[in-house]
């Protein structure tokens, strides 16, 4: 049968599948690590209350692409190399969404509107990796190897999307809603069509390391544009809606410590 689960495990199972989805989650996360660092170096004077929760964020993305690096480590593996196609990251920024690395790489501040750009990318982009974490967890969260890992991770991912939502909110008070929607929108509608082309792009690279017969790619790829044909259609919205979130202040500490392995 078929199966998110199922899938997964059999990523799980193989080290070279295995490797490579740690590589390019690790990637992943250190570039986010990046990303809001120095995006908290920035922060204009009027939003400087806002510096130490964006370096927290930061902070605990450069903790995931750690676990991730040490599940490889615990597995006897090295990183490989990440294939362009599934860097989703780059390839977001090259689609012009959130700010540009050349902007971060200027040492002259960001503005409040700067500000609004980055909070709408991370909105989008923390539903997506919420909702991918809350799949794990569901299946995964007692696995003996990443059980640890995937019930820290997830953790993380919920504050940063709760986050997200306050800080939107506390902008739209002030009087961005406007902007806000507008750039949520435009975060939204690239950031499914990216999801869809690295989606397609992962299991590609998996079908051929663990030799999927052409029928089963063929209905995986289905399943992916399935998925994005929704999104298109209404499930985008679920990224753009901003609600006061249960836990207020998520982001308001010190970063959790990575568990001892990473």
């Amino acid at each position: 049968m078929l199966s998110a689960k199922s899938l997964f495990q059999e990523i799980l199972d193989d080290d070279e599948s295995f490797a490579l989805f740690c590589s390019i989650a690790a990637g992943g996360e250190s570039q986010g690590g990046w990303e809001n660092g120095r995006i908290a170096a920035l922060v204009p004077p009027a939003e400087r209350a806002l510096a130490p929760k964006i370096a927290r964020h930061g902070a605990d993305e450069d903790k995931h692409g750690r676990i991730f690096r040490a599940l490889l480590r615990k597995r006897g593996l090295d990183p490989v190399p990440v294939p362009p196609d599934t860097d989703y990251t780059m390839l977001l920024e090259q689609g012009g969404i959130g700010l540009s690395h050349d902007r971060l790489r200027a040492e002259r501040p960001l503005t409040v509107p700067d500000v609004v750009t980055y909070l709408s990318h991370s909105r989008v982009t923390e539903q997506r990796a919420a909702e991918q974490m809350a799949l794990l967890r569901r299946h995964f969260a007692d696995h003996p190897d990443i059980g640890r890992a995937v019930r820290m991770i997830a953790a993380d991912e919920d504050n940063h999307l709760a986050y997200c939502h306050e800080e939107l909110l506390r902008l739209a008070r002030a009087g961005h809603g406007r902007d806000i929607q507008r750039t949520l929108r435009a975060c939204a509608l690239a950031e499914i069509r990216v999801y869809r082309d690295v989606s397609l792009a992962v299991m590609a690279h998996m079908g051929r390391i663990l030799g999927w017969s052409r029928a089963r790619a063929v209905l995986l790829a289905a399943g992916i544009h399935a998925v994005y044909a929704w999104e298109r259609f209404t499930g985008w919205r679920r990224m753009v809606s901003l609600e006061t979130p249960e836990r207020r202040d998520a982001l308001g500490g010190p970063a959790t410590a990575a568990p001892e392995y990473a």
